[in-house]
């Protein structure tokens, strides 16, 4: 199923360096995940599961207003506070 000729081009094209015995065992390995999300995808979603079972939708606190916490108080312990908010660092560029 994922022979070998597949996992060295996927390797160079991830630039990726494997020993032929690597290539082997890698090549091995795709091919037992390839079988394991084929069994995932024969799963019958229809069927009802037990965690949906679990929890008793019926039990759930009503949704009422409240008053919310002052804004000073919860920016008590920020590192650094910008315009009544939170200031944190950069995670996109």
């Amino acid at each position: 199923m994922f022979d070998t000729e597949l996992t060295k081009y996927l390797a160079r094209l991830s630039k990726i360096e494997f020993t032929e015995d690597e290539i082997t065992e890698m090549s091995s390995q795709m091919t037992d995940i390839i079988k394991l999300m084929d069994t995932v995808k024969d799963f019958d979603r229809n069927e009802k599961t037990f965690a949906l079972e679990a929890a008793a939708y019926t039990e759930l606190r009503k949704d009422e207003a409240r008053e919310s916490f002052e804004t000073e108080k919860i920016l008590r312990n920020a590192k650094q506070v910008k315009n009544n908010s939170f200031v944190v660092p950069k995670v996109v560029s």
